[in-house]
């Protein structure tokens, strides 16, 4: 898909425009989603998507074709650190994970009858999706050691295994779903992507996981799937046999991009939290917090650290845009653990100045750091990254190190 960069004057009404939507009609939704879950407020979302879908401020990744913003990776990235200051912002804007990056994947890789079957729907915001990798008794920073499969029978996949932190996955339409097809491949070229309708036989909703101590429902919920004989058309395969690893790799690479900026809009939101706590909660009669000298080292080091996450990732989707996402890979993996040490840090001393009032969940910060935690997990680990970024460089000085060197 070709994408257009915006001049700096449509890009700033853009912005503007989300931010003023996010403002007035979906951050005052936040309260009931803490206490009523995505459920609660479903039919209040729908309805400001479609809003947005009128307004043609509907999924920044998608081509006009199929209504979505056609917008630049840099483009996307700012637009995605506005939308980050909400956890419901990049759903009202149909650019949610899992959501996104599935849509990206069929539009690249999906046949026609595959894109009109899932994508079509997906992009118009009428169904949602959900994607199944991860496996309970496996390494996930070892994605080739897999145990689901799937063989061919009377032209049928029949997948057998069990997933789980599949996201949004309650309630989702379809699934896309990495399983071994050639077992005696190499390792890389082992596992396949299939696609999967929730309503197949022999898929199995098995619960959904709480995270510290919150099970969530619809979109915002992890759940365990199992894949008893599911069956689907051998049509359902997803790009090239054997191409999983190279599907998933297009898949997440970009798409920690896209985390990497909703991360640094939560960081935003949080330090904004945390200058007005340290400006109206007093310590003692006339002495706000903001007074004390370590509330106002967390305040200066807390903004140098945004502002550098920031321009670290606008550079890393610079590159994407003018290199591609393979050449980016150094950018990416850095970014992806950088930017999720200067979240923590920040929530963390958010919290802080919040006291008691920070772990309730009387404000978003709360919500933000349980489900954020994550962050330095999913996509692959931190340690993941730091080795993989370690291995690169030191190739172009001459030392060659394997994937499993310690």
């Amino acid at each position: 898909m070709k994408r257009t960069k915006m001049s700096p004057e449509e890009q700033a009404k853009l912005i503007e425009d989300a931010r003023v939507f996010l403002e007035e009609r979906v951050m005052p939704l936040e309260a009931r989603f803490g206490a009523e879950g995505f459920a609660g407020i479903e039919a209040d979302l729908e309805s400001l998507r479609g809003e947005l879908r009128e307004r043609g401020l509907w999924a920044p990744q998608m081509p006009k074709t199929l209504g979505g913003m056609e917008l630049s990776f840099l483009d996307h990235a700012r637009l995605s650190r506005e939308l980050g200051k909400s956890p419901l912002g990049h759903y009202v804007f149909g650019c949610p994970a899992p959501d996104a990056g599935n849509m990206e994947l069929l539009l690249e890789f999906g046949s026609e009858a595959q894109q009109k079957e899932f994508l079509e729907p997906l992009a118009r915001g009428d169904v949602r999706s959900c994607f199944s990798m991860t496996e309970p008794d496996r390494a996930g920073s070892n994605p080739a050691w897999m145990e689901t499969t799937a063989r061919l029978e009377d032209g049928e996949w029949v997948i057998n295994g069990r997933k789980w932190f599949t996201t949004s996955a309650d309630g989702a339409g379809f699934a896309i779903v990495m399983a071994v097809t050639d077992p005696d491949a190499s390792t890389y070229a082992r596992a396949s992507m299939i696609l999967v309708s929730t309503d197949a036989p022999g898929f199995i909703h098995d619960r959904l996981i709480p995270v510290m101590g919150h099970t969530g429902s619809g979109w915002a919920s992890h759940s365990e799937i199992v894949y008893d004989n599911c069956r689907v058309p051998e049509a359902n395969l997803l790009g090239p046999r054997g191409g999983g690893f190279l599907l998933a790799q297009s898949r997440l690479g970009p798409g920690r991009i896209h985390h990497a900026m909703r991360w640094c809009g939560i960081a935003e939101r949080a330090f904004d939290l945390m200058c007005k706590r340290a400006v109206e909660r007093e310590v003692a009669p006339g002495r706000p917090l903001g007074t004390r000298q370590a509330v106002q080292h967390f305040i200066a080091e807390c903004r140098a650290k945004i502002d550098a996450a920031i321009l670290y990732v606008e550079h890393a989707a610079r590159s994407i845009d003018e290199r591609g996402a393979s050449a980016s890979r150094t950018e990416i993996a850095c970014v992806k653990f950088f930017v999720a040490d200067v979240l923590s840090e920040v929530l963390d001393r958010a919290i802080q100045v919040h006291g008691a009032l920070g772990v309730t969940d009387d404000t978003p910060l709360a919500a933000f750091y349980r489900h954020e935690r994550a962050a330095h997990i999913y996509d692959g680990a931190d340690e993941v990254h730091k080795t993989a970024v370690a291995r690169w460089i030191l190739r172009e000085y001459g030392l060659e190190l394997n994937a499993q060197s310690k």
